[in-house]
């Protein structure tokens, strides 16, 4: 049985054919204060401008953040959760997490959550919330993280004894769809302590905030309709009614800034932080008495014995709908748990290892839960609203003054909703394959979606991310495009040209914007600032250089050679159904070999056989900066293989080929023997000929440098003992092997370059070596490890790989998961152990979590993995 055989799989064909399965998700970000969208400073200082302390008070211009949220797709509506132990100073309705100044090592959540299931249309989701029974320690992990430097370890909400005797409610939240505007909510608290414990519970449902930017726009409305029941009104859609179950009281309040508590400017209302002051404060003036509003709460008290657990329910459907609405709510619970255990099974077909099935679904649920309504638009931003003040002037030389076309309104997968609650593009293209694994058709809407008019610049750049839109990310749309057009092929059995036909057609002018502006002397090698990869340099590479001179980027050619091929893939799957894509097919083929020509001759070091950055100076002298990195191994992407029998039927991309055989020898000699026929008769284009490639494979392979236990790591353990250094000027700059947290500031200091694992610079090594292999079959084989005496081909060095990569989540022999480190409650404990995280980065010595805990908008790709060895093939 395939996906699209099982129940889900045909909500998914009804969703493409028109059905709304996908209008309520879980479309609410983690953390909505703290972000670009919501600075109105003059200093840009996001972080300050909004804080957590302001967020319960304050109402959002765009967007909502929740406690496991879920909402119709503009968040015209929105449920969460709420809760009070007693102890608190404020309800728990938002993640706690510190700012960039406060860590560390940088912005950091202090929680404990977990994305346990989902499928794709959500019609069925599950997640875990871990609430301490005891007051929680905001000050402490503020203070003592505070205290610690960048060498410390960071202190995290388990290490303060918080959770001691298991003083602590495990919190699940489900959701179920009855039909595509029929949500069933259900709160299932657990209490893992000895002693009966007391939980205020709160069912939250609230409008974003639409109505206090412009002058005539009505509000919705929340009314009470009886002790267990709300109307709910909203212009654009249709009448609802949130029912609850045996709920103590229900509470009424607005989604309106509360201006006494934050500017000293009281006004009369009912504020956000209304029920907020209600439960905690007892303030009765905090909430409306009439039971109306934008936003409110069914309020539970309820006593969990020790051991025990406790169900709440509530229901938010049509008004039109007058059958009973509890008679069948753990009816249709089951029935969509049993259709998600169908669907997971079907990916899982076969398999037998359950731990590994698990992890693979553990993270598509990451995945799908990361998924968030993002609204921005530019102008009006920068320019303010028909009401309330201007925004100070200049705010566009900050950030994004070149951007006033944005106009964002859409359901966007994030990296991770509280760390990273915005898009980044080159995230988001590595995302797409693992969504095209469970949903092509969002995939391939995600693919798409930077490349639409109301994000791509008009001089064809694809925005960044909002901290800076002008920045550059590796340039993976093509590869993404390509990548999902053969999954979703595969799913549904036809290929989809049309999208492929609208993608190339931007990535057309986006090449071009990069050949323009990021080859500064025409001679096709790239620039292009930082590339996603931090602090992987001796300095910051999107600065002007503190040495002077001009720095020409291995990454940032190879990610062009990279591009090259991808474009070319695609040009020549459209060229088979349409000739007009032959001459540009030839063009992408002349482009790559004028790109590896400048790479081979420029940036590979003979004596040290590996790539590396050169720096060159205005007087003619030039420096290879030998650092061992990534950046050098980068260069393996640029790999694709082509059918021989369709190059047979494209004459005019074959004469080029043989033209530039004949008459560019120079360039011919510095790529693979693209002439001579491969496995099955394929054909090869890479920047490695066999020689090159024998060589980085060594350096790559061998664990004194590259190789960890679980993966490739960034930097080579070889500066460990033997930093780089270049002097110049009177300057001195140094780089280290670093294998987990970052030792500096640089890029912030939340990620790290300098040495751990990172999963998607790996799933893409993955790809190119199992590239390779299709078309040396078992022919070239190297050493794995360096030193073993063992060898491999190609193909078994990558399932090698992925083996070492999927075993950071797995337990091994011992019973223990790599990313637990060597944290006893999370390695030990039946309540943590198989609670699988999925880390930003992984310690490259022993594999460690590290970075942002919920950022499987990269770690996500071990799903890939998983099936990729279920398979025995790559699916990316």
């Amino acid at each position: 049985m395939t996906i699209m055989q099982t129940r889900e799989g045909a909500r998914l064909i009804e969703a493409r054919n028109g059905t709304a399965w996908r209008r309520w998700g879980p479309y609410t970000s983690d953390r909505q204060w703290g972000t670009v969208r919501e600075d109105y400073s003059a200093d840009g200082q996001a972080w300050t401008s909004l804080p957590h302390d302001h967020a319960r008070s304050r109402a959002y211009r765009w967007g909502e953040d929740a406690l496991c949220g879920f909402a119709e797709e503009k968040l015209r509506w929105c449920l969460g959760l709420g809760l009070w132990n007693g102890r608190d100073p404020i309800i728990k309705e938002r993640l706690f997490g510190l700012n960039n100044g406060e860590g560390n090592h940088g912005e950091d959540v202090k929680e404990l959550y977990y994305h346990l299931d989902a499928t794709p249309t959500h019609s069925y989701m599950r997640m875990l919330y871990k609430y301490p029974q005891g007051s929680y320690p905001y000050n402490d992990l503020v203070a003592e993280n505070g205290r610690r430097g960048q060498d410390a370890p960071e202190y995290e909400l388990i290490d303060t004894g918080i959770l001691a005797d298991n003083r602590y409610f495990d919190v699940f939240v489900e959701y179920a769809k009855a039909s595509p505007d029929d949500i069933l909510m259900r709160v299932r608290i657990v209490n893992r302590a000895d002693e009966a414990a007391q939980l205020t519970v709160l069912g939250q449902l609230w409008a974003r905030n639409s109505w206090a930017w412009f002058d005539d726009i009505p509000k919705p409305v929340l009314e009470a309709v009886s002790g267990q029941e709300v109307r709910v009104l909203h212009r654009r859609l249709a009448e609802m009614r949130l029912h609850t179950q045996g709920a103590d009281a229900l509470l009424f309040c607005d989604n309106e800034t509360n201006t006494g508590r934050l500017y000293g400017e009281p006004r009369d209302g009912f504020f956000k932080d209304g029920i907020n002051d209600f439960v905690v404060g007892g303030n009765h003036a905090a909430i409306n008495a009439r039971q109306r509003g934008t936003k409110c709460a069914a309020l539970h008290r309820i006593v969990v014995a020790a051991g025990a657990e406790h169900a709440l329910r509530l229901r938010l459907r049509l008004a039109s709908e007058q059958t009973p609405p509890f008679d069948d709510f753990d009816a249709v619970f089951a029935a969509r748990i049993a259709e998600a255990d169908e669907f997971h099974g079907s990916l899982a077909a076969g398999d037998t290892d359950t731990d590994r099935c698990q992890v693979q679904r553990q993270a598509l649920a990451g995945m799908l839960w990361s998924k968030q309504f993002y609204y921005y638009d530019v102008h009006l931003w920068l320019e303010g609203d028909a009401v309330g003040p201007k925004p100070p002037p200049g705010r566009g030389n900050i950030r994004n003054g070149d951007w006033e076309h944005v106009r964002a309104a859409d359901i966007i997968s994030m990296p991770d909703k509280w760390e990273y609650p915005w898009f980044a593009s080159w995230d988001l293209a590595l995302q797409c394959p693992v969504l095209a694994l469970v949903d092509p058709d969002f995939a391939k809407e995600q693919v798409l979606l930077l490349t639409r008019e109301w994000f791509t610049h008009p001089n064809a750049a694809l925005p960044a991310y909002e901290w800076s839109f002008n920045d550059a990310n590796p340039p993976l749309h093509a590869w993404a495009a390509w990548r999902v057009f053969e999954m979703d092929r595969d799913t549904n059995g036809v290929p989809d040209h049309i999208f492929l036909k609208r993608v190339f057609n931007k990535m057309m002018m986006n090449f071009t914007w990069w050949v323009n502006r990021k080859d500064a002397a025409g001679r096709n090698v790239f620039q292009g600032g930082f590339l996603g990869l931090d602090n992987i340099a001796i300095f910051d590479r999107s600065a002007p250089l503190p040495t002077g001179g001009v720095l020409s980027q291995s990454d940032g050619t190879a990610w062009m050679a990279m591009y090259a091929l991808s474009m070319l893939q695609i040009a020549v799957e459209l060229s088979l159904q349409d000739p007009a894509y032959e001459d540009v097919a030839a063009k992408f083929f002349e482009h790559f070999l004028l790109i590896a020509a400048a790479e081979g001759n420029s940036l590979w070091n003979e004596a040290d056989e590996f790539f590396y950055d050169q720096l060159s100076f205005p007087d003619g002298n030039k420096i290879d900066l030998k650092v061992r990195s990534m950046v050098g191994l980068i260069p393996l992407f640029a790999t694709t293989v082509l059918d021989g029998a369709q190059i047979e039927r494209l004459p005019q991309l074959k004469a080029q080929m043989e033209w530039f055989l004949n008459n560019r020898p120079d360039l011919a000699d510095l790529v693979s023997h693209w002439y001579l026929p491969g496995h099955e008769d394929t054909i090869l284009l890479s920047l490695l000929r066999p020689h090159r490639l024998r060589a980085l494979l060594r350096t790559m392979l061998d664990e004194s440098e590259f190789l960890s236990p679980h993966g490739i790591r960034a930097v080579s353990k070889i500066h460990e003992a033997h930093p780089y250094r270049l002097v110049r000027d009177g300057q001195s700059f140094e780089l280290s092997y670093w294998p987990a947290e970052s030792h500096s500031r640089l890029f912030g200091g939340n990620s790290n370059w300098r040495g751990p694992v990172w999963m998607p610079v790996n799933a893409l090594l993955i790809e190119s070596l199992r590239c390779l292999a299709r078309y040396y079959g078992t022919g070239l084989t190297v050493e794995c490890p360096v030193g073993s005496g063992r060898t491999a081909s190609l193909g078994e060095v990558a399932a090698e790989l992925s083996r070492r990569l999927v075993g950071l989540f797995t337990r091994d022999r011992d019973g223990r998961r790599a990313i637990h480190g060597t944290q006893p409650t999370l390695q030990s404990d039946p309540a943590f152990r198989d609670l699988v995280l999925f880390y930003e980065y992984f310690d490259g010595d022993n594999g460690r979590g590290v970075g942002a805990s919920h950022q499987t908008g990269w770690s996500g790709l071990v799903a890939l993995l998983v099936q990729q060895l279920r398979s025995g093939s790559s699916p990316i």
